[in-house]
């Protein structure tokens, strides 16, 4: 009965503004949506000034005043969303400083304008001549991992391969890849950023309690074993890459609500400058 109800006194609405202008029923709504704003209830102000705009398009000054309330209303929530928004950073930026601690900033200030964390197990120095997949993640938040061979000849690869039994990840074939040779010993490195990599990040965080077998995939297959800190460095490094990249969309979210902002102040201006 309730739907029958409202659907009827939605056809009495719809009669009532083609019938006349509907200052009258367009007003009352003006009024709800008042008083929700004073109540701080914007969703529900929202709903009945898209009400005037709907079912009366005649009711001229009631469609007036619920241009300027709509304003109100998103320079409101705007301000709302900056104030969690600052709450929301304190938190993720404790996070941040609580486990910065625990890694490795390498940045070239005369070259780099963004660094990479590195996890102390990890670092170029204490891992030369070895083979094996290592993560790392920018100031921003951004993760990805180097698959590094220097196990023999060349195999050229461009791929990897993390297994778990009769379970795997694996990289699609990447471009992002170089070789070199440093004292007399054949080097390939190849990137792979998180969302292009296949899942494997995702596939070593998930089995980082198992022993997983790590396969170089070229024009030949070299496969060795990843040690239990080469898994444990991705799985802290992923952590750090979540708390970063919340900071930097909390970053952006605060930006495009100062945005949104100052666009509804000017448009308040200019009205304001015409009457």
């Amino acid at each position: 009965m309730k739907r029958y109800y409202y659907i009827y006194a939605l056809l009495l609405s719809l009669l009532s503004a083609c019938t006349n202008n509907g200052e009258k029923e367009a007003e009352m709504h003006l009024q709800r949506a008042e008083s929700a704003f004073n109540s701080r209830n914007y969703n529900e102000a929202k709903l009945q000034i898209d009400t005037i705009r709907t079912l009366y398009p005649k009711a001229f000054d009631a469609r007036k005043a619920a241009i300027k309330l709509m304003q109100q209303v998103d320079l409101k929530e705007q301000e709302r969303s900056i104030v969690y928004l600052d709450s929301m950073m304190l938190i993720k930026q404790a996070q941040f400083d609580s486990i910065k601690g625990s890694f490795i900033l390498e940045k070239d200030k005369e070259y780099q304008e963004v660094g990479n964390y590195l996890y102390p197990t990890q670092t170029i120095e204490k891992n030369g001549g070895r083979s094996f997949l290592r993560g790392q993640v920018s100031e921003l938040g951004e993760m990805s991992i180097t698959s590094i061979y220097c196990a023999g000849g060349a195999i050229h690869h461009s791929s990897v391969k993390v297994i778990n039994g009769d379970l795997y990840a694996q990289t699609p074939n990447t471009k992002d890849s170089y070789e070199t040779t440093i004292g007399g010993r054949h080097i390939e490195k190849a990137d792979y950023k998180l969302g292009d990599d296949g899942g494997v990040i995702a596939f070593i965080v998930t089995n980082k309690a198992n022993n997983l077998k790590l396969q170089f995939i070229g024009d030949k297959t070299y496969t060795t074993s990843m040690t239990n800190s080469d898994r444990e460095a991705i799985y802290k490094l992923s952590e750090l890459a979540k708390t970063l990249s919340s900071i930097e969309q909390i970053k952006k979210d605060k930006d495009e609500a100062n945005l949104k902002i100052r666009f509804v102040k000017r448009k308040m201006e200019e009205q304001s400058s015409q009457k």
